[in-house]
């Protein structure tokens, strides 16, 4: 009798993997169907669609993973889904035979990252908290944990598919967290963990009376310094070099103290802040709101 084994392959990944997944095909789902107007469905795919191989036009994005579960997922979009999506997202006529421009594939990248500001919050439940950053990268280096594709329904606005990678880190790392289960008893409320239960009870009612309060927070792009002579002479059309190259990341202040960093977005036709790390070390943490 021959004893064999068998190898898992890396494109069957176990449920933490499927369930992560899933989450990011609902994200997808839920932010197209904002932007289209009309249900837009995506989901795991089964098998790999009839799509021409990797090519120099595809858009090729990292989304690394921080917090609870830590690694890497790569994204591969075909060139054709690629404008697609970037025309959907802008507001352009559904034209397969236009130009993939820069400003196209910088669409597509915005897209995911606002894409993954929903998954963020919709992995907590499961994982805790997650923080996930979106940048364009090259295809990865690294033997991928587990594989295979996003694609979008027939009766969608435009068809989309994803080729996706999770790194060996991320794979692990997923089926490592244990599920969080609600019924679990809740983490004691900072500083309250050696008191009797009386007085931590109190204090946790004393901090729940005051989660309604609303404070005001301002987002700061940057600052800069200007002689009285210089504020004179703005008029329209004046421009204010600030101190802050533009893909660095902006500061969430509160009574002009940094309490988080992060991306600009616009949601809904307003500004917004995906944060991507809270607290802050530098110097500017001390500073008050600039320009």
């Amino acid at each position: 009798m021959t004893d064999e084994t068998t190898t898992p392959s890396p494109d069957a990944p176990p449920a933490a993997s499927s369930e992560y997944l899933a989450i990011w095909a609902e994200g997808i789902t839920q932010v197209l169907t904002q932007i289209a107007g009309s249900p837009t469905h995506v989901e795991v795919l089964a098998g790999p669609p009839e799509v021409p191989p990797p090519g120099e036009g595809d858009v090729q994005v990292m989304v690394v993973s921080a917090g609870a579960v830590r690694g890497e997922m790569s994204l591969r979009i075909p060139r054709a889904a690629g404008l697609a999506l970037a025309q959907l997202f802008l507001g352009e006529p559904q034209d397969a035979a236009a130009e993939f421009k820069p400003e196209h594939r910088e669409a597509v990248e915005e897209l995911l990252r606002q894409i993954s500001g929903q998954v963020a919050t919709a992995l907590k439940p499961r994982w805790g908290e997650v923080q996930l950053r979106v940048e364009a990268s090259a295809a990865p280096s690294w033997s991928a944990g587990a594989s295979g594709w996003l694609g979008s329904t027939s009766d969608t606005p435009c068809r989309l598919w994803i080729e996706w990678q999770l790194s060996a880190a991320l794979h692990t790392a997923l089926a490592a967290v244990p599920a969080v289960n609600p019924n679990d008893p809740q983490p004691a409320e900072p500083g309250t963990e050696n008191l009797p239960v009386a007085d931590a009870a109190m204090i946790a009612g004393n901090l729940d009376l005051l989660m309604d309060v609303e404070l005001e927070v301002t987002l700061r792009f940057g600052e800069r310094s200007l002689r009285l002579q210089e504020i004179l002479e703005l008029g329209a059309g004046s421009v204010v070099e600030l101190d802050r190259k533009i893909e660095e990341p902006a500061d969430l202040l509160l009574d002009g103290k940094v309490i988080a960093r992060g991306e600009v977005v616009v949601v809904d036709g307003n500004y917004g802040l995906r944060v991507l790390e809270v607290g802050s070390s530098s110097p500017s943490a001390s500073q008050a709101a600039g320009a």
